[in-house]
């Protein structure tokens, strides 16, 4: 009972929910809107997508089918997480704030919750289950930083 009231959140049960929350977030992430991104780009069809700033159609759909798709997947490997989350903040607010910023809250609530996601990931980085810890504990020595890292 002392554990659910207190209000921090230490050692391995907060990377095991990094983990996850990575996991979970990003996997949607790809398999509902980066892979489908993905495969449009690489048919032989058309590409029926909006234009921004003069940029052709498969180009305004390059930037998001990056972000969504391959960014997405650094984050669920836990690899240059913070950088990985960078575009994935900027499309999810592109998206919350120019294609859907007329529409209701409701309409927006699927993006925002992807948003407040990545910005979560960003500031809290990806947690002792991942690739960057790996390079990271590689690249230390007994806490101290060797030359060149």
């Amino acid at each position: 009972m002392k554990r659910l009231l207190t209000p921090s959140t230490e050692g391995q049960i907060k990377d095991i929910a990094l983990l996850l929350f990575r996991f979970v977030v990003g996997y949607l992430l790809i398999s509902q809107h980066g892979f489908p991104k993905l495969r449009r780009l690489l048919s032989d069809e058309p590409v029926q997508f909006f234009s921004y700033l003069g940029m052709s159609p498969e180009m305004t759909m390059s930037l998001p089918m990056f972000a969504e798709f391959f960014c997405a997947l650094l984050i669920v490997f836990g690899l240059f997480t913070r950088f990985a989350a960078i575009p994935l903040i900027i499309n999810m607010a592109f998206i919350v704030f120019y294609v859907h910023g007329a529409d209701s809250i409701g309409d927006r609530e699927l993006p925002i919750l992807f948003l407040i996601s990545y910005v979560l990931i960003f500031f809290t980085g990806p947690g002792k289950y991942s690739i960057d810890y790996l390079l990271h504990q590689r690249y230390t020595d007994r806490g101290k930083v060797v030359a060149g890292y």
